[in-house]
């Protein structure tokens, strides 16, 4: 399935929430929840029920779109999370949480997790002195993630990181903003990510 490439906002709206797919817009007034807080195209102001079924794929779409996955990565995702010990949800908001684009966006070295992709793909990131291209790679606990030097000189990763600096970083990752480097001091636990995704849900969606 190819990403989508359309207007994220639109996501936004037919989630009837802010999924921060937009950067620095989502906390403006020109947010399209704050405009047209209804689901877009021609029946969007429609009133609608939801069955059960409807209920648990808008909490599996709210997921997906929120972390900027595609569905067989998602649906790979929440297998790998029901073989693990623990509770299913959770284990699959850890394996999110995890991904390096997700964490490079978290402690403020890109406005959006699309922008955190994109500067991953490019090759601006080291993990544990590596350089690492795969915005699904997933950060273990201790590894260390820095900015390349040359990507350091930037003025667009400087102008990046400067205007996300006041950005608050989970308490399961430090951050060093002088050296530009970050570590995930411990893989979070459920009340440690904050995500508009009812976990419980998906589980529902995908035992059905």
């Amino acid at each position: 399935m190819a990403r989508y490439t359309g207007a994220v906002c639109r996501l936004c709206r037919r989630e009837g929430q802010k999924l921060f797919l937009k950067g620095e817009r989502c906390y403006s007034e020109k947010c399209s929840i704050g405009i047209r807080g209804y689901a877009p195209g021609q029946h969007g102001q429609g009133r609608k029920k939801s069955s059960e079924y409807g209920l648990q794929l808008r909490a599996k779409q709210t997921a997906r779109r929120f972390y900027g996955v595609q569905e067989g990565q998602f649906r790979h995702y929440f297998e790998v999370a029901e073989r693990k010990p623990g509770v299913t949800g959770d284990n699959l908001l850890k394996i999110l949480e995890s991904r390096l684009d997700n964490v490079v966006y978290r402690v403020g070295f890109a406005s959006s997790r699309a922008e955190a992709r994109q500067l991953v793909g490019h090759g601006h990131f080291e993990v544990n002195g590596k350089r690492v291209d795969i915005a699904s790679y997933l950060l273990k606990a201790g590894d260390e993630i820095a900015i390349c030097e040359k990507a350091k000189a930037s003025d667009k990763i400087k102008a990046v990181v400067e205007a996300n600096s006041a950005r608050p970083v989970p308490e399961w990752i430090s951050v060093d903003r002088t050296n530009l480097t970050a570590k995930v001091v411990v893989l979070p636990n459920r009340e440690q990510i904050e995500a508009p995704v009812e976990e419980q849900l998906i589980v529902e969606f995908y035992s059905r």
